[in-house]
């Protein structure tokens, strides 16, 4: 199934097929690399943008190099808290991420996501293949909203894009 984002501002494609362990979520943004490259590893940009907007994120840490740790805190209205972590396998600025995914509240579910940006000249488009170790797995995530979660995170990346490139952040 190839499913869109389905607000007007959203241009984020999804193939997620039946019965594989993997997905992929595929977006152009009208930055150039090097800018779409620093949203994606600054910790500060980061916590603008990760995750749906009823969240406020904090950004423990975010060493953007092979072997680099990362960890991300969201917290919601009443305090409740959903923390995220994982390793940077891979870091080329700004060519490509590719780093595990671990939800905290369900240890032991890691997923390998690879992150490649490629240069369209003022545009981006970022390709990001998620592996899951099993189908049910992706089929959990994806029942459980990461798709909504997604295009809202790749809404606000695309805003802040923008903010960056008037000079307003």
């Amino acid at each position: 199934m190839t499913t869109r984002g389905e607000t007007a501002m959203a241009k984020t494609e999804y193939v997620i097929e039946p019965g594989k362990q993997e997905l992929f979520i595929t977006r152009v943004f009208d930055a150039p690399r090097e800018l779409v490259w620093k949203v994606f590893t600054d910790p500060k940009l980061v916590a603008q943008w990760f995750g749906p907007r009823k969240y406020k994120t904090t950004v423990e840490k975010m060493e953007a190099r092979p072997g680099g740790l990362w960890r991300m805190v969201q917290r919601d209205e009443s305090g409740n808290e959903h923390a995220f972590r994982g390793v940077h396998h891979d870091a080329v600025a700004p060519e490509r991420i590719i780093a595990t995914f671990e939800y905290e509240g369900v240890p032991g579910h890691v997923l390998l996501q690879t992150v490649n940006f490629e240069d369209l000249g003022q545009q981006t488009r970022m390709v990001e293949q998620l592996v899951y170790q099993s189908v049910a797995d992706r089929d959990g995530m994806v029942g459980a909203g990461m798709q909504e979660g997604s295009d809202e995170s790749m809404e606000q990346v695309a805003e802040l894009l923008e903010k960056m490139k008037a000079g307003l952040d």
